[in-house]
């Protein structure tokens, strides 16, 4: 990893540290931080992912960053100007909206450089969300996670085209490898979900809210029930975040359609690796666009099949014509919100014969190893780090 200039401490802030792609992306650069000889300090109002922080050698500091309420956000700002002061500061780096904005204030207020991340696509339906919004493109670097939302903050912020600069998310490649999981961590997993021997497993990894589809691939599997198959077991693998009301929704559909012995809903995972050695093949069924989808990279990563809706980045994580020519796919991509279509396609997957499902997941391997290590990312971030304090 590059060094970073002497005395470099970068403050990276974030609601909560609970599972979804921008609080991994967190983690991992807080941890590229502190081994390329820089403090890294992380705000947040905590989460499941603190433990991780503290073994990567960085600091947790709560503060009640999530809250939207101005004269919170107002706090906010004295609070991590004075942290900023105390802590000799160089860099602010803000990965969400409502703590971008005291983030903002403070980093302006102490002269120090401002980076944004711009993680999600971002509801903007009147100029109010638009005014909202504009504080993540008001970095002096501003990082898309991936070309789709670059075209987008160009787009919707045209003041900021010049300062935006792409960096795909990354993931552990080593650690996704099936080799590198062990049998009883597989067995251990397997023994937890309660999955029984005989059956193929498709896994949806994706924290339970609606636009992830997880009622998309509960229909799918009503759809393959009746049809000769293999009989799947669907795995649902994801934190409700607070959303009982529809983890309701999802156990009544399960009901209604007699499908409580082929998908379960088996709550956060912990260890992703693990799951994706027991998976057939995983599922990515969202109805609305990925700014990135890290869950599709972490399956080609780990040599499972992998289906995804068809719209935001996955041109980009998953190949497939017409982009590329049919013997360059490295998965499959469906319309969003169609069922039977992803019900097809799962059957279509699971009936592939070995030597094609070994060159398709060849292939996607080595796309993934080529653009989306967790080291390629975290080492791109440091250059924006390095460019800015130079």
């Amino acid at each position: 990893m590059d060094r970073l200039p002497p005395a470099t401490t970068v403050l990276q802030v974030i609601p909560d540290l609970n599972s979804g792609g921008a609080e991994r992306t967190t983690l991992d650069v807080a941890r590229a931080v502190v081994e390329a000889g820089g403090t890294a300090l992380v705000v947040s109002q905590g989460g499941q992912m603190e433990s991780g922080l503290a073994e990567a050698g960085a600091e947790h500091i709560l503060m009640p960053v999530k809250s939207k309420n101005p004269l919170t956000l107002w706090k906010n700002a004295g609070r991590l100007a004075a942290l900023i002061a105390e802590r000799n500061v160089s860099i602010v780096h803000a990965r969400s909206r409502a703590p971008a904005w005291s983030a903002l204030q403070a980093a302006r207020s102490a002269k120090v450089p401002f980076v944004t991340t711009y993680h999600g696509t971002y509801n903007q339906s009147n100029a109010l969300k638009a005014f909202y919004n504009s504080v993540m493109a008001r970095g002096d670097t501003v990082i898309a996670n991936s070309h789709f939302i670059a075209r987008l903050i160009a787009d919707r912020h045209p003041f900021a085209r010049d300062r935006i600069t792409v960096i795909q998310r990354g993931s552990d490649l080593n650690g996704l490898d099936p080799a590198n999981v062990s049998a009883l961590r597989q067995q251990a997993l397997k023994d937890q979900w309660g999955i029984p021997a005989g059956h193929p497993i498709i896994v949806n990894m994706a924290r339970l809210t609606a636009w992830k589809g997880q009622k998309i691939v509960i229909e799918a599997m009503a759809r393959l029930k009746n049809t000769d198959g293999a009989d799947p077991i669907a795995i649902l693998a994801g934190d409700p975040q607070g959303r009982e009301s529809y983890v309701a929704d999802l156990k009544k559909l399960i009901a209604d359609n007699d499908l409580h012995d082929r998908v379960r809903l088996v709550g956060h995972c912990t260890d992703v690796p693990a799951a994706m050695a027991l998976a057939d093949l995983a599922v990515v069924a969202s109805t609305e666009p990925e700014a990135f989808g890290r869950a599709a990279v972490e399956a080609q990563a780990a040599s499972v099949p992998v289906i995804v809706s068809d719209l935001g980045a996955v041109p980009e994580t998953v190949l497939a014509p017409p982009e590329v020519a049919e013997n360059q796919r490295t998965g499959w991509r469906v319309p969003p919100a169609d069922p039977g279509a992803l019900a097809d396609a799962i059957s279509m997957a699971l009936r592939q014969d070995p030597e094609n499902r070994k060159q398709l997941t060849d292939r996607a391997l080595a796309h993934v190893r080529q653009n989306f290590s967790v080291e390629t990312m975290c080492a791109k971030t440091l250059a924006v780090y390095a460019g800015l304090l130079s």
